[in-house]
């Protein structure tokens, strides 16, 4: 039954459509009294382009500015760290940053997709980025405290999935290390 009032709502449409579009073609064909008509009707259109033209300039410059992306404001390079994923461990080249500053993690894979994903020690995800073979990806993070946080993998990549981690260890900033932790 819903099928049938289905199809009745829709032939009904149809040749409401088909009825206007008839009218509409049968109308047309005196231009003389549609020119002034639709004079009027376009004359506006131009100014509206060019309003909405100048208030998408204006919102994208108030909204471009403070965009989330990272940018050269002359702090110290990222510390980097170059993972490789691969069944079922992660490679990492060096397992000790600092907190407080940018890691930027180099990701890439030996095999099939894995997914890096960063956790705290509540096992909260803070970052994850796709490792994928001949290709590498790069998260940039910056950890808030010293801890150790967990690498796991995201993507299932085989049989021994769940047993692709490793641990990270955030130490304190440059500044407290070197001042015996104060």
């Amino acid at each position: 039954m819903p099928q049938q009032t289905a199809w009745l709502v829709t032939v009904i449409l149809v040749a409401v459509l088909a009825a206007t579009f008839v009218r509409i073609v049968s109308t047309a064909s005196r231009s003389s009294e549609y020119e002034p008509i639709a004079r009027r009707a376009t004359s506006w259109r131009p100014r509206l382009f060019w309003l909405l033209a100048v208030f998408t300039l204006v919102v994208l410059a108030f909204t471009l500015r403070r965009l989330p992306y990272s940018h050269d404001d002359g702090a110290a390079p990222p510390q980097v760290v170059r993972i490789t994923g691969s069944q079922w461990a992660w490679q990492l080249s060096g397992d000790t940053v600092q907190s407080g500053q940018p890691v930027e993690f180099q990701v890439t894979s030996t095999d099939v997709n894995h997914g890096f994903g960063i956790y705290d020690a509540s096992m909260r995800l803070l970052a994850q980025v796709q490792a994928m073979p001949k290709y590498t990806n790069r998260l940039r993070y910056t950890f808030p405290a010293p801890g150790r946080y967990t690498i796991r993998c995201l993507e299932y990549c085989g049989m021994v999935h769940h047993e692709m981690r490793t641990e990270l260890i955030v130490s304190g900033p440059a500044a407290a290390v070197a001042g015996g932790g104060q």
